[in-house]
């Protein structure tokens, strides 16, 4: 993220990050959420909310590569055991702190303090991680999203076409705010801000920005870390215009809870490497094998977690 703090495409970023922050909080993204969702009422709509999320980085990066602006270069990462095991370790740390990456940020939004320990200690699982073994080195990778890319085209103008006509019948209906947070919505609006963020300043998520900082990368730590107060920020004005932000003061065990469950998850992203966040917007659109089979483990480990929790409590 080689931008000027100052220059017109970070201050279009900012104000990305700041929306993705004010949808991630509205909608109440959250991993953990969507399997409980499945678990608890048989029903997958935020799940489908997330991998819509997706759906719209896809599109989004369909047409600016078939436009001539998208300049990245995909690259991957290996397939291996150290993929599911990370992926266990995300669904485990997002178990315990009761929110994932994604979760933790609509938590704060809200005025649950206790869940400002969760980056710190995803930094902390970075930073300790990063000492005993290396992350696995990118390798080049002909994302498979762009060779299919002309087929897809009409698809997604479809989809695009149909969510709009549904936002235009909201507006018409007076339900244009119940209807665009509502989680598929919202995770809309955060698929089309990373997609701008992505061809102003680079592909970002904080996650990402917190790994970067614990290996040492500082070159452009100032600027994402930035990015990560506007996501802050934005989550906190969500919070606010819903009615939803409050002082809860957090318990010792809430601490613990959130600096654990932030640094298993902390590991877990040095193992695949990734959390969640950056995973569904950026691994699954370009259709990278290691990204699917990360979430995937990650989404079982959840809910057999889910699973031996309610066995527990029910005896």
């Amino acid at each position: 993220m080689s931008v000027a703090l100052l220059s017109l495409a970070f201050v279009i970023a900012a104000l990305c990050a700041a929306i993705m922050g004010y949808a991630i909080q509205r909608g109440a993204t959250c991993m953990v959420a969507a399997v409980d969702e499945i678990i608890s009422r048989r029903r997958a709509h935020r799940l489908i909310a997330l991998a819509e999320a997706a759906i719209w980085v896809a599109g989004g990066l369909i047409l600016a590569s078939l436009l001539g602006y998208l300049k990245m270069a995909p690259v991957g990462h290996p397939l291996g055991i150290a993929t599911v095991c990370g992926g266990i370790l995300l669904g485990i740390g997002a178990l315990i702190n009761r929110a994932c990456v994604f979760g933790a940020i609509a938590r704060l939004g809200s005025g649950e303090w206790a869940y400002a320990l969760t980056p710190i200690g995803f930094f902390l699982g970075c930073l300790v991680a990063g000492r005993l073994m290396a992350p696995a080195a990118a390798i080049p990778s002909a994302a498979l999203l762009f060779g299919v890319a002309p087929a897809l085209v009409v698809p997604f103008l479809v989809f695009a076409a149909w969510r709009g006509i549904e936002a235009f019948g909201a507006m018409r209906s007076g339900r244009f705010a119940a209807h665009i947070w509502s989680p598929h919505r919202a995770t809309m609006v955060i698929g089309l801000a990373f997609v701008v963020m992505l061809l102003t300043v680079g592909s970002w998520a904080y996650t990402d920005a917190l790994a970067s900082l614990a290996h040492g990368m500082t070159d452009s730590g100032p600027a994402k870390m930035l990015l990560f107060a506007a996501l802050l920020v934005g989550a906190l004005i969500g919070g606010w215009t819903a009615g939803r932000l409050r002082c809860v003061v957090p318990t010792v065990a809430d601490m613990i809870r959130s600096l654990v469950g932030g640094s298993l998850m902390g590991v877990g992203s040095l193992l695949i490497p990734g959390s969640n966040d950056g995973l569904i917007l950026i691994g699954l659109p370009l259709l990278q094998p290691y990204a699917w089979v990360a979430l995937a483990s990650m989404t079982v480990a959840i809910a057999v977690g889910m699973g031996i929790e309610r066995r527990l409590i029910a005896r």
